[in-house]
């Protein structure tokens, strides 16, 4: 395969379609991504995504599948990479293990502890935040195409939210390609977050991350997990259908529908798909879309 870097598929001016995976615990979760990711190619994706556990728990998995699902589909694939419990040396080494495997596209997060060290505190060799990943990356010049995670709603632990956008600028400035937007649901807060960017000096492409909600409870429960609010604009979608399973996906298909319909007329670089390693409803809500999008 010959390489390309999302960067550069970006500058073509065109809308992107991406698609996120997840490494599972088995094989037979991971024979199901591949044959997810074959249902999917029939949707011309521009790029996949694979993330990384807490800590760096699946490194070697996530490894494992960026590079197959390189060498199967021929498409650029970008590997997750997270810095909380790295020592530099230890990144340094594991970036060398990427250059060798090939992987040109990083997303650098300065990502989570694992559950059973919440508090866990940086050693004094270990970057704090994404932006310091960044500049490691960079150090290999330009081997590899950089994004980074934005946060509409800005991040939970950021004071503000103007604040947040400067850190978004910081992380541009040394040397971010393009950025993928956390879960938002509501346009305006889209606007808003756009707006304050580019007024910020941010210029690189953002990718609004979109997830089809068909089921209520279980996406409650997430959002809970993972210390975010539910979404306001989502409670009276969901809440009278919350039992009806059918209702729930037509409900899902339809919002996600006019969602990525409005971000695109906000002339948007493209659409990042969290898919959930299943190739349904994404497709449903992609082919919807229809073919004049792109």
């Amino acid at each position: 395969m010959k390489y390309q870097h999302i960067s550069d598929i970006l500058k073509s001016g065109r809308k992107t379609l991406s698609f996120e995976f997840f490494p599972p615990k088995t094989e037979k979760g991971k024979l199901q991504l591949y044959h997810t990711a074959q249902e999917l190619m029939a949707l011309n994706p521009d790029f996949f995504s694979v993330t990384y556990g807490a800590g760096g728990s699946s490194a070697q998995s996530t490894l494992e599948i960026v590079k197959t699902l390189q060498l199967h589909f021929d498409i650029p694939v970008m590997h997750h990479f997270t810095c909380t419990k790295h020592s530099r040396v230890a990144i340094r080494n594991e970036l060398n293990e990427l250059m060798s495997g090939g992987i040109h596209n990083i997303l650098a997060l300065r990502g989570d502890p694992p559950a059973a060290e919440p508090h866990y505190e940086p050693g004094p060799d270990e970057p704090r935040y994404a932006f310091e990943l960044t500049k490691l990356i960079r150090e290999r010049a330009n081997w590899f195409s950089v994004g980074v995670a934005v946060f509409p709603e800005g991040h939970q632990q950021t004071p503000s939210r103007e604040l947040d956008s400067l850190y978004t600028r910081v992380k541009q400035d040394v040397g971010a390609d393009f950025g993928i937007c956390q879960l938002c649901f509501d346009i305006e807060i889209f606007r808003e977050f756009y707006t304050r960017l580019c007024n910020t000096g941010v210029t690189m492409p953002m990718l609004p991350g979109i997830l089809p909600v068909v089921n209520w409870e279980n996406f409650v429960n997430f959002c809970n997990k993972c210390a975010t609010r539910v979404p306001e604009i989502l409670k009276p979608v969901y809440t009278p259908i919350a039992h009806d399973e059918q209702a729930m996906e037509k409900a899902g298909i339809d919002f996600s529908v006019i969602l990525c319909r409005n971000l695109l007329q906000m002339n948007v670089p493209g659409l990042h798909m969290y898919c959930l390693n299943k190739s349904q409803p994404i497709s449903t809500v992609v082919r919807e879309l229809g073919d004049n999008w792109r």
